[in-house]
């Protein structure tokens, strides 16, 4: 996923903001077990009015019947920031990121030493902690640089790539903490357990397949959650010359498919490469990107032998907001062709009984009317603000240590006094400028495309973390329904931000012992799909350590 990312004085930025429901969760009563297997689906960027949209056009299909005979809750909401990472760590803890400690894939913790340290006597903390392709071994290559895949056999043999994505992490790449002075993998960083890890203390297996090794985040603080985890690289170099597999979406879908064989491969019996019989796994899914690159690519070509051909097809949504386009359709169908495939493969192995499918996203995505649309340059903002704080404090240092601006603002200071902090936040308040829209024509912004600012204990209070904590941002700016920080035109909605589409998702529950068509419209959040699935399993919710936290509820299946 491209991103703006800045590093100042080797830094980078990023976010993490709360949200979620705040009852106890009830654990299911002894001895009842309502499924013997989870199936989870996240796709990236499927936004409620999605299904709805798709279930009323293609009636008969697997969407179509997946949402008739489950549990449709159509007020879901995502956590903010609504960033990939933070969106699944969610759903597998019960948590938002004030009790997990994960606010995206890329941030800045002004605790650990710079990654690459080696001797940690007398240097200075702050780091980029970057969580995404960058850790990879070789971020260039699907296998992410695992040794036992002939790289020359990619992307055939993806599959054949190692379980253990803690193995596919250069260390060198890593942050490092200053007691230790060892590197600090995702699973060390999360605060809280997952639900991986309770399956697996209660003799269950577990699998799930996503888009970076760094995934191993949600192996949980013991590190041994997912038995088996399958992370092609997405952002690794793709066919054809394409930068990587985002870049078009036929090769998205060309990506994804990997991740729906493996899960394929899961339901049959097998481990993820198929090679190995292990069982079907109690937890298991994968995610999706399909939708995502479908929503955010301007517009994509077919992709054929001998690469892209055809006409392009347009990204995004119609004029009203809600119809998916061209390339969007195509991208559903997609999803309704593989939902179709597990079903079916389910059935095969008569496991369709006893598997609950729960279908949800990460993320939304912003803007879906495309006529609001604005795209800023937020690198040009940045360097504005420094070169202001140059005169304003007499210093030639950067205010800014790290940024990550998506369609939010998250910001890193070098200086967190709330001085420093709140004229940061006038700044960005009363800066003006142009970027461009739909059509690639100029168009003026105000205040640095932002409605809302939060600076030094208001942005810590926003993310319900306690000020001056070392991974809250110093500066959290909420986008104006439409801005999208880049610094050209090759996207048009982005995630991240605090604005209903990128956080309104879809959620349903389906399949095993639920067997009926309910509509639930009622307020709930992605993180009550954790004690679900527990709760589902006959496992305890509670023995997650962020329901206890939050109090977080299990979803309301029977109201």
């Amino acid at each position: 996923m491209s991103r703006a990312r800045f590093r100042v004085i080797g830094v980078l930025s990023a976010v993490g903001l709360l949200g979620g429901a705040i009852v106890a969760a009830q654990p299911a009563a002894a001895g009842e077990t309502k499924a013997r297997h989870v199936l989870l689906i996240c796709v990236d960027g499927l936004h409620e009015s999605d299904l709805p949209w798709y279930v009323k056009t293609h009636d008969g299909s697997a969407l179509a019947k997946l949402v008739h005979k489950g549990v449709d809750f159509t007020n879901a909401s995502t956590p903010f920031p609504s960033d990939s990472f933070p969106g699944i760590v969610a759903q597998v803890t019960g948590g938002n990121p004030s009790s997990t400690g994960i606010l995206y894939d890329d941030s800045w913790n002004s605790a650990l030493l710079p990654f690459g340290t080696t001797s940690c006597a007398g240097v200075k903390p702050g780091t980029e902690v970057q969580y995404f392709e960058a850790a990879d071994l070789n971020p260039d290559l699907l296998s992410a640089g695992d040794t036992g895949v002939n790289p020359a056999g990619l992307p055939g043999n993806v599959l054949t790539m190692t379980g253990n994505a803690t193995s596919l992490l250069d260390s060198s790449q890593l942050p490092v903490d200053p007691v230790t002075c060892k590197p600090v993998y995702p699973h060390q960083y999360i605060k809280v357990n997952t639900v991986f890890e309770v399956a697996r203390a209660a003799g269950l297996r577990t699998a799930w397949s996503d888009k970076h090794a760094a995934y191993e985040v949600l192996n949980g603080p013991s590190g041994k959650g997912v038995q088996d985890l399958f992370t092609p690289e997405i952002n690794s170099k793709a066919p054809f010359g394409f930068a990587d597999w985002t870049k078009n979406n036929d090769l998205t879908q060309q990506y994804d498919s990997y991740k729906v064989r493996s899960v394929v491969n899961e339901i049959n019996g097998f481990d993820h490469s198929g090679t190995k019989k292990v069982g079907t796994p109690a937890i298991f899914g994968m995610n999706f990107q399909t939708v995502s690159t479908a929503q955010k690519l301007p517009r994509s070509q077919a992709i054929g032998p001998n690469g892209p051909y055809g006409p392009f097809m347009t990204g995004g949504y119609m004029a009203d907001g809600v119809t998916p386009g061209p390339l969007l359709q195509r991208a559903l169908d997609y999803i309704n062709s593989n939902v179709g495939l597990f079903q079916s493969a389910l059935k095969e192995q008569n496991l369709d009984r006893s598997t609950t499918i729960i279908l949800s996203a990460k993320h939304g995505q912003s803007p879906m009317n495309p006529a609001q649309l604005v795209r800023i340059d937020d690198g040009a903002i940045i360097d504005a603000l420094n070169a202001a704080w140059h005169t304003y404090a007499g210093t030639d240092k950067d205010l800014v240590a790290f940024a990550i601006n998506d369609d939010g603002w998250l910001m890193w200071t070098t200086d967190r006094s709330e001085a420093a902090t709140t004229w940061a936040k006038n700044f960005l308040l009363n800066h003006s400028g142009t970027g461009n829209n739909i059509n690639g024509a100029t168009v003026s912004y105000s205040s640095s495309g932002l409605k809302s600012i939060y600076s030094g204990a208001a942005a810590a209070a926003f993310m319900h973390m306690p000020a001056g904590d070392s991974r809250v941002p110093d500066l959290i700016g909420v986008a104006k329904l439409g801005t999208v920080f880049t610094g050209g035109k090759g996207k048009i909605a982005e995630h991240g931000g605090d604005n209903l589409p990128d956080r309104h998702v879809a959620l349903v529950v389906s399949g095993g012992e639920i067997d009926r068509g309910d509509i639930v419209s009622k307020s709930v959040a992605t993180t009550q799909i954790a004690p679900t699935i527990l709760d589902l399993l006959g496992l305890n919710p509670n023995d997650l350590k962020a329901v206890n936290i939050e109090h977080t509820q299990v979803l309301p299946l029977n109201d």
